[in-house]
């Protein structure tokens, strides 16, 4: 369809730079308008013998089509917000969520794809297609199919307002985020900062207008103040605008507080379980997920935080005794990250500034690249023409026997307007055409570290590059499919406590020896990595890993008991506070309020799953062993995890494809020894 609207037309990528916010809505409302007739269309020719092609391949069609039309929307969203895109996105939400739930809600559609999962043909069908047909017929259940009309319309109005009050948590956040600064005149409050710190804040400082230095709660500037400067109440001012975002607690007390908005959340998701018959969200939530229970769940936490906590009062005990040498005898949590990095140098003779000047981001990604390519026999190439939403923006093409693959684009700085963290999320799935063809995938990759300044190549931390190689193992897993079918595509239908499996197993790469020289060369002489450096990192790896295991299990068992006992008449503080009574080794002060910028969970899609981070983490860690075994660039190895895991997406359950790569179950043990966590007493 040729319309001045590129949103209503194909395209090989995405045109960024031509969307406009007055394109969004007419887009979305003409795509839905036409999907609806067609549905209606497909109904007609398939209700009574439905066929693959003519049933699920048409919807998929159609699927697409509003993929690529507002997937560049929700990026941009989130990487280049304004006022006016907020509005924009926001004003669809309503839009979609009907649309969404009125075709999950269809009983024609229902009963079209339930005749052809009963149908001669499915004798017929592969893997992929039974999975995917397994999976819709769930989600039709899931989204109230059965319910009488009166709940279905009730169940429809709770979806379309999460929708919206997801959106609402993550705008109040970034305004938040950008609410508070500090301007900074005096560089000796900024002692103990590195060089690079300082030189990215002066940056901040000039582009606001601003002499001197700004300190932003964007984490590069967070983290630096809360890791190295020497000044107590800088840290503790810092802490207390970051703890608190978007709350009614600290500097900006009462603006875009999200305390209401997680009640509403919590709320909603509760009678939403209620409705469909589940007695909490979090039952709800496992139904499509690879544990089986509340109670495996629950459990499973439980027995790591049994095996980590002896680690984690050590390691609390031997900081407290630090600090107190050093004149800090009330360790609190704005000293913590100081006095750890100052003891990890003290212990490890290591400095982090040392480091990232042998990380500068092309020697890193193109040790990456190369790292990949011999494990999986891919070749990655740099794209310089292509449209583009910011001038940071890089795209890469994967191929493969120079066949082209997919792309790949990364944003990597953090910058004003964007979200924090670090993501990927897809563009355009591989899939098999109803005409036919296929279809290549494309991803976007976002971080946000520190840029590039005076001249300098932007300069990464061991951190940054593993989260950079975490990322870049969900984009493999998205780019790297072989599956044809879009519903198991990729990261598609894989299950939420599975899907962070490829990517945590793509951070083991960042630690062994061999790669760190490949992805290493100090950004002015080209020098790898030197080797006392590298085994002072290794000997540091594990470096109060008690501590920041005991923080995961935090997250995760206030996430799963928050949504699995709402109701019981306790507030969020309260669950907070039970589950910091059975984990936590030290206490945050009473004014923290991270809940209120827990994305994952109120503006993500990890509600009731943030214990995948540790699922997965067991499913990586144990299939890493192989490669230990095997030799860590095995070719053959990385082949056969290729085809094995990334090449099946989602079309058969995690722990069958776990079974056919490593010839049994997962065991627990791997990432306890990963962790140096994994001796039966404290050292």
């Amino acid at each position: 369809m040729k319309t001045n609207n590129p949103l209503l037309q194909s395209y090989k990528l995405p045109p960024f730079s031509a969307i406009r916010v007055e394109h969004v809505q007419p887009a979305i409302k003409q795509i839905l308008t036409d999907n609806r007739v067609a549905i209606n269309n497909i109904l007609q020719s398939q209700e009574k013998n439905p066929t693959w092609a003519g049933l699920v391949l048409a919807i998929d069609e159609l699927n697409d089509r509003l993929a690529a039309a507002w997937n560049p929307v929700k990026h941009l969203n989130s990487v280049c917000n304004s006022i006016e895109l907020r509005q924009a996105y926001e004003a669809c939400l309503p839009a979609l969520s009907a649309y969404d739930t009125e075709m999950k809600q269809n009983r024609k559609l229902f009963q079209a794809f339930e005749a052809l999962a009963k149908s001669s043909q499915a004798a017929y069908f592969d893997v992929a297609q039974n999975t995917i047909l397994e999976h819709l017929l769930l989600d039709f259940r899931l989204s109230g199919i059965d319910l009488p009309s009166k709940q279905q319309r009730r169940y429809a109005e709770v979806q379309s307002k999460l929708s919206e009050l997801s959106s609402k948590f993550s705008n109040q956040l970034l305004d938040a985020t950008q609410a508070w600064t500090k301007h900074i005149n005096d560089e000796l409050i900024l002692t103990g900062l590195t060089d690079s710190a300082k030189a990215q804040m002066s940056a901040t400082a000039q582009a606001n207008g601003f002499d001197g230095w700004l300190i932003t709660l964007e984490f590069p500037s967070y983290d630096a103040v809360m890791t190295y400067s020497c000044d107590r109440a800088l840290r503790e001012e810092v802490y207390a605008a970051h703890c608190t975002l978007a709350s009614d607690q600290g500097p900006n007390a009462g603006q875009n507080d999200n305390g209401p908005v997680i009640e509403q959340i919590l709320e909603l998701r509760q009678e939403l379980a209620k409705l469909l018959g589940y007695a909490s969200f979090s039952e709800l939530s496992l139904t499509t997920k690879m544990a089986n229970s509340s109670r495996q769940v629950l459990s499973f936490l439980r027995d790591l935080t049994k095996r980590s906590r002896p680690f984690a009062i050590q390691e609390l005990q031997q900081l407290k005794a630090y600090a107190a040498e050093q004149g800090c005898i009330d360790l609190q949590d704005w000293d913590s990250s100081f006095y750890r990095e100052k003891l990890r140098e003290l212990r490890y003779n290591l400095f982090q500034e040392n480091i990232r000047i042998y990380f500068p981001i092309n020697k890193v990604l193109n040790g990456l690249f190369s790292i990949v390519q011999r494990l999986y026999g891919i070749e990655i190439f740099e794209c310089k023409d292509f449209d583009t939403w910011h001038h940071d923006v890089r795209l890469f093409e994967i191929k493969e026997n120079s066949q082209h693959v997919g792309y790949l684009f990364f944003d990597l700085y953090a910058r004003t307007n964007k979200c924090g963290g670090a993501w990927m999320d897809s563009i355009r799935d591989y899939r098999r055409t109803v005409d036919g063809l296929l279809q290549s995938p494309v991803v976007n990759l976002v971080c946000n570290f520190t840029p590039a300044d005076n001249g300098k190549p932007a300069m990464l931390n061991h951190d940054e590059v593993t989260t950079l190689f975490h990322e870049f193992g969900h984009g493999l897993h998205h780019l790297l499919t072989r599956v044809e079918q879009a519903g198991v595509s990729g990261i598609n239908g894989v299950a939420l406590d599975a899907v962070e499996w490829p990517s945590q197993f793509m951070e083991n790469w960042c630690w062994e020896p061999e790669c760190l020289v490949l992805i290493s060369g100090h950004y002015e002489t080209g020098e790898s990595l030197p080797q006392d450096l590298i085994e002072k990192m290794l000997a540091a790896k594990n470096f109060q890993s008690g501590l920041r295991m005991m923080r995961q299990l935090e997250l995760a068992l206030f996430d799963f008991e928050l949504h699995a006992t709402y109701g019981d008449g306790r507030t969020v503080a309260q669950v907070l506070t039970s589950v910091r009574d059975e984990v936590s080794v030290m206490r945050p002060p009473t004014y923290n309020r991270f809940p209120n910028s827990f994305t994952h969970i109120f503006a993500g899609s990890y509600a009731a799953g943030y214990y995948s981070y540790k699922w997965a983490e067991v499913l990586s860690a144990d299939a890493f062993s192989k490669f230990e075994e095997d030799g860590i660039l095995n070719a053959n190895t990385g082949r056969a995890f290729r085809e094995a895991i990334l090449a099946r997406g989602g079309s058969q359950a995690p722990m069958v494809l776990f079974i056919d790569f490593c010839g049994r179950a997962p065991s627990i043990d791997a990432l306890l020894r990963h962790s140096g966590l994994s001796e039966n007493t404290v050292a």
